[in-house]
């Protein structure tokens, strides 16, 4: 039953992904920058990854000690 649910939920996302078409591809990318919000998207988008990346780093430090503990 989670199959068939999972399955629905799928094709349903990504038929969403696909319902808007914009007529221009450019004109989001114009508008944000003549009103300056694309340095803000970019940087949330650099905040996110910076702190994906110091979280995978420390989760790696983290499994490293466990695994030096687990073979003494």
């Amino acid at each position: 039953m989670k199959k068939y649910i999972f399955a629905l939920v799928m094709a349903l996302t990504s038929g969403f992904a696909f319902a808007q078409e914009a007529q221009n591809p450019d004109a989001l990318a114009t508008v944000m920058r003549s009103n300056g919000k694309i340095y803000v998207v970019v940087a949330v988008a650099l905040t996110v990854m910076l702190g994906l990346i110091a979280y995978l780093f420390s989760l790696d430090k983290k499994i490293t000690k466990l695994e030096k503990d687990l073979k003494k």
